[in-house]
């Protein structure tokens, strides 16, 4: 019963956090299905909830030694061996986040027929190549650029000071070693599932599903999770640091956008 408390207290605190967990499932399931859905989120918190806590108590993947506050939210919120649940679980949705974003650089699209916004997956055969896979990592990484700096301040947002660094880094008090382990816990989760989806589930569940605008949906969830924590920024009055992730939110926008909107094959109504 405490831990059933615990978590409805943690959605409570944290209904960002399963927002965005909820706007993966909605458009994941529709394209993977029920089970490769669950397998995918059981390998991401899985794994996040591993490298958290290696981290936290070895300096691995995250290479910038750090350490959880549980004190503030220990009796709030639910902590899995003293690594915050809905960090780990965040890594699911970010992860797929960046996922979709490598797909929309580097898949080939289609037009829908119900408008410019209508943009699809030409091929949703389920096959991950190593150029989506290497961008998904540097996606999610990019991610972190704008997310990590306003975490490190949660004392001054509805957040709270749930970590700490040992040694303050450059980037804003973030060691730029922490950028990498993103990177390496991205590659570890996606490069999983894309086995596991090559080698089993491609077989006994088939390909994956397209609908309406699921490419536009894809970097729609990215873009929400960027403009989540940009306006975090700039409320807490953090106007640089602020103006800094918009600069880096464009890059990484850009070349997707000019993707989006240059020629690309239509499909006929049915």
């Amino acid at each position: 019963m405490e831990y059933i408390r615990l978590l409805a207290s943690t959605i409570t605190l944290r209904p960002y956090v399963f927002i965005f967990l909820a706007a993966y499932l909605f458009l994941a399931i529709p394209s993977w299905g029920w089970r490769r859905t669950i397998l995918y989120s059981l390998i991401g918190y899985s794994l996040a909830w591993g490298a958290e806590y290696s981290s936290s108590h070895g300096g691995f993947p995250f290479f910038g030694p750090y350490s959880y506050i549980m004190e503030p939210t220990h009796n709030k919120e639910l902590w899995v061996a003293g690594v915050p649940f809905m960090d780990s679980l965040s890594f699911v949705f970010l992860t797929f986040a960046g996922l979709q974003m490598a797909r929309l650089v580097s898949e080939p699209l289609i037009r829908g027929w119900m408008g410019r916004w209508d943009v699809r997956w030409g091929a949703s055969d389920g096959s991950i190549g190593w150029k989506t896979w290497v961008l998904a990592g540097l996606f999610t990484m990019g991610l972190d650029i704008v997310i990590d700096p306003l975490a490190l301040r949660g004392d001054r947002w509805f957040l709270g000071q749930i970590y700490e660094y040992t040694h303050e880094g450059i980037y804003f008090g973030v060691p730029l070693s922490n950028f990498a382990g993103w990177a390496l816990l991205a590659w570890g989760i996606i490069g999983a599932f894309s086995l596991l989806e090559r080698f089993r589930l491609s077989r006994s569940l088939g390909a994956w599903r397209g609908y309406v605008a699921d490419a536009t949906l894809g970097g729609a969830l990215f873009s929400g999770i960027l403009i989540f924590n940009l306006c975090m920024t700039f409320v807490i009055g953090e106007i640089f640091l602020g103006l800094l992730g918009c600069a880096w939110s464009a890059c990484m926008l850009a070349p997707v956008m000019r993707r989006m909107y240059a020629k690309i094959p239509a499909v006929s109504p049915g």
